[in-house]
């Protein structure tokens, strides 16, 4: 049994290049880190943080498990967005990335490359789609700049800034395209002044701030891993 438990070990730890694991092994520290210094309290940050990175270091990976990470991490950055009024935040991650989540993580499963294989197969959507999408992100985008004022959400624009960019990271996610990584790092950036006016007004949100630093490195990661794997699986 223990050699068993052995051997799937360090099976789990081969799965990920050394590149990786010290990616993940440095986002965490510098997450816990800031936590130790500016919050201390907020364990539900850190929790949603580690969560984060997590799914994000399987996400590059092309393995379905992120996305079942998501939604746990969509659900408990919802509520600590409510806590500080930004319900843009709240409202995209419940209703939004979180249901697309689900929605990716069957997708992800229905679509591996190869059979037996847990990597998933990229795909490249049409300029047809990605029109398309366009029209959907700019509607969801003027919807919810009314929907958030009559909420009276905090910093309106970048908030609403963030529900575009992250309906096409969500989107993005669940077609099994690589420009879903690029779409959330630019959703980090947005996220990241967010937190930043967060933390003028509250000095223990900057461990969320800290959180998607890590995210934005870890998502151009991705994409750049999963520009690697849709090159390799087309040449497979």
């Amino acid at each position: 049994m223990l050699i068993k438990n052995s051997e799937k070990l360090k099976r789990a730890v081969n799965y990920f290049s050394k590149g990786e694991i010290i990616l993940w092994s440095v986002s965490v520290i510098f997450i816990a880190v800031s936590f130790a210094i500016f919050d201390r309290t907020n364990y539900m940050t850190l929790t949603a943080s580690v969560i984060g990175t997590t799914s994000l270091i399987f996400d590059a990976k092309g393995h379905p498990f992120g996305q079942f990470l998501m939604i746990i991490f969509s659900v408990i950055y919802a509520l600590i967005s409510l806590s500080f009024s930004y319900y843009g935040e709240m409202i995209t991650y419940l209703g939004m990335t979180a249901p697309m989540a689900v929605f990716a993580l069957v997708s992800w499963l229905r679509n591996p490359y190869s059979e037996g294989k847990v990597e998933v197969k990229v795909n490249k959507i049409s300029k047809k789609e990605t029109t398309l999408m366009l029209v959907l992100t700019a509607a969801v985008t003027a919807a919810f700049y009314f929907i958030l004022g009559v909420f009276g959400t905090a910093y309106l624009l970048p908030s609403t800034l963030s529900v575009s960019t992250s309906f096409m990271a969500a989107y993005l996610t669940a077609r099994r395209s690589a420009y879903f990584a690029l779409a959330y790092a630019s959703n980090d950036i947005i996220l990241i002044v967010l937190w930043t006016l967060a933390s003028l007004e509250d000095l223990s949100y900057l461990s969320v701030l800290v959180c998607f630093v890590v995210f934005f490195v870890n998502d151009m990661y991705s994409f750049i891993s999963w520009l690697r794997m849709g090159r390799r699986q087309s040449t497979g």
